[in-house]
């Protein structure tokens, strides 16, 4: 009897086991199946995404293009316009996915102000992309010079400005430094002073130099008339006269003249014999000793 009994338990245990198991990997199946299937549309929005925001993009670009818009504006524009449709494709994908978008902006507001307490840097670097934009310190194509880099202004975006140097690389400077640091602007003025500071040596004819210099100036028909070029005679230096010379160009004349006028003085100035000067040192010999005892006479 008591076999019985235990044989019928063991049975209706088995068979609820079963009917559990049966159930639960149902369950896992049907659910298996809905997340492979979101799965799927997350790839396939993520791929239409992708696309449609490479699309919208060139639209924009052609759009910005089009019209006569400052190109720093249009640079940080499509900068933004890129990170705001990735961060509505990314949303997009994550309602696919099953995930409530009303807890997920909750989540995102609060990651937000951690995230902007961790990366305030990034915060001031867009805000100090706005006040570039605004007060235009410089566009795109300017050259600049910082404290630490100068270079050509080739775009600037929502965080960094790019900039390439004169020896072809390219730097990422932070916006925030940028609009809030010391920034030297070449392109704002349409003229430059040029100067130099040649030196001559002690006994050289100083009008005869002059004459000279101004002679070559005249020549040079990138030199502005107005201002009047200016020639001194700037210090009496250890061993040499040096002589400053300032003239105005325009602005993108500035280096041709300056590395010209330097081989035209060089080479006028050893066909008229004028000398330029090296550093010396004269050595006296000193007087010859005495014996112990007995003073120079004098």
């Amino acid at each position: 009897m008591n076999n019985t009994f235990l044989s019928i338990e063991l049975d209706n245990t088995l068979l609820e086991t079963t009917t559990y198991l049966e159930k639960l990997v149902e369950n896992l199946i049907d659910k298996g199946t809905l997340l492979g299937w979101s799965i799927i549309k997350a790839a396939i929005i993520f791929i239409a995404g992708r696309f449609l925001i490479s699309l919208l993009n060139k639209i924009i670009r052609r759009i910005l293009d089009r019209r006569n818009i400052d190109p720093s504006i249009k640079t940080f524009t499509k900068s933004l316009v890129n990170v705001v449709l990735t961060v509505m494709l990314i949303v997009s994908i994550i309602g696919v996915l099953g995930i409530p978008t009303t807890s997920f902006a909750a989540l995102i507001g609060s990651a937000v102000v951690t995230i902007g307490l961790a990366l305030s840097g990034n915060l001031s670097n867009f805000a100090g992309g706005i006040l570039i934009l605004l007060f235009k310190p410089f566009r795109v194509g300017d050259y600049i010079e910082t404290s630490s880099i100068g270079g050509t202004v080739k775009e600037i975006q929502i965080f960094h400005t790019i900039i390439n140097t004169s020896d072809n690389k390219t730097i990422y400077a932070p916006n925030g430094s940028l609009s809030s640091g010391i920034v030297t602007n070449y392109n704002v003025m349409p003229t430059r002073r040029v100067e130099w500071i040649f030196g001559i040596e002690y006994g050289e004819d100083y009008e005869k130099v002059k004459a000279i210099l101004y002679k070559l100036i005249a020549n040079d028909t990138r030199v502005l008339s107005n201002p009047l070029p200016f020639i001194a005679l700037k210090q009496l230096d250890a061993s040499s006269v040096n002589i400053v010379v300032r003239a105005w160009v325009k602005r993108e004349d500035y280096w041709g003249v300056y590395f010209e006028m330097n081989k035209h003085i060089y080479e006028t100035f050893n066909k008229e014999g004028i000398s330029f000067p090296f550093p010396q040192l004269t050595i006296h010999k000193a007087p010859p000793s005495l014996p112990e005892g007995e003073e120079l006479k004098k």
